[in-house]
């Protein structure tokens, strides 16, 4: 509880400076929506008049507190460019980016497990060396790339799949799972390998400990050597990468969703900044930044708890 709560306050100082970054890139972008909305034929007094309308005007520390005291009692602003509130846009996209984020883990996480312990166990055979080419060539691959290399292939050419997920919502692309096997293949590629390859490495460095050839020496099975003693110990390093895997399938989602045109979050983000709706992109942000945190801190709450820290007393 003692490291929970401190990792829980780490966290919450993190979310703090998180918020002003947000706000201070934000600021950073190039003109603003008044002078988007308008374009390059407006009047400096249409565009005076459009930025005091729509409160861009205000000193910029007014701005914020206004928008941080915004987020405490769920108000995230409302779009510059159409008068909508965020939390409706958030409604909208955060399903779609759900969905394919969550497929994405489900599958990534048991192949990677598979793959993993395969070559561990088979380590220096030519199994386990194909698998590393295997996994290594795709690591370096990315993802924009892959993408469209898949889409110019098995879209264009074989025409067995769409290119695109154009207008589709979760409920389309949970029906219509022939929308997610191109984006997913392209979030997978990366995260499999950078996690399978962590599993690898732990179950090859348990097979070589002290407790693994004890059990050996007392004559267990094989496979309760492996289930009781290998895989448990060689898990904890594999989930502490799966949070940098998850870090890393946020930045695979905002590339998948604009190559494939999928409407989530990432596209959202992409757009808002393109019309400089600030509030849209800080909220939208600040949400995957947020994620990027809880992910972290489960993972370091379940790495402690698998491996529990005794603490010596002096």
């Amino acid at each position: 509880m003692r490291y929970a709560a401190q990792r829980a306050g780490i966290g919450v100082l993190q979310l703090g400076v998180l918020l002003v970054l947000v706000f201070a890139l934000s600021e950073a972008l190039p003109g603003d929506a008044a002078y988007v909305r308008f374009g390059e034929q407006a009047t400096l007094d249409d565009i005076g008049a459009l930025r005091t309308r729509l409160g861009l005007d205000a000193p910029a520390y007014e701005r914020f507190l206004s928008w941080a005291g915004g987020l405490f009692t769920g108000d995230l602003g409302a779009s510059l460019v159409s008068g909508a509130p965020v939390a409706e846009t958030l409604t909208r996209a955060l399903p779609v980016t759900l969905v394919l984020t969550v497929v994405t883990l489900l599958i990534v996480v048991p192949l990677a497990g598979v793959i993993g312990t395969v070559a561990g166990l088979r380590e220096g055979s030519r199994l386990d060396r194909a698998l590393s080419t295997l996994t290594l060539s795709l690591q370096s691959i990315p993802d924009f790339v892959l993408a469209i290399a898949l889409i110019t292939v098995f879209a264009l050419q074989l025409r067995w799949l769409p290119a695109t997920a154009i207008g589709a919502d979760a409920t389309t692309l949970l029906t219509a799972p022939a929308l997610l096997v191109l984006p997913v293949l392209v979030l997978l590629a990366r995260t499999t390998c950078l996690l399978g390859r962590q599993v690898r490495a732990g179950v090859i460095g348990a097979l070589h400990s002290e407790y693994v050839a004890h059990a050996r020496r007392l004559g267990l099975p094989r496979h309760v050597i492996l289930l009781r003693h290998v895989l448990p110990n060689a898990v904890v390093p594999a989930v502490q990468e799966l949070a940098r895997v998850g870090d890393g399938l946020l930045g695979g989602v905002l590339v998948v969703e604009a190559v494939f045109a999928i409407p989530g979050v990432a596209t959202e983000v992409v757009d808002a900044v393109q019309a400089r709706d600030v509030p849209v992109v800080q909220s939208l942000v600040l949400l995957l930044g947020a994620a990027a945190l809880l992910i972290n801190l489960a993972a370091d709450l379940a790495a402690h708890r698998l491996v529990p820290r005794t603490e010596t007393r002096r």
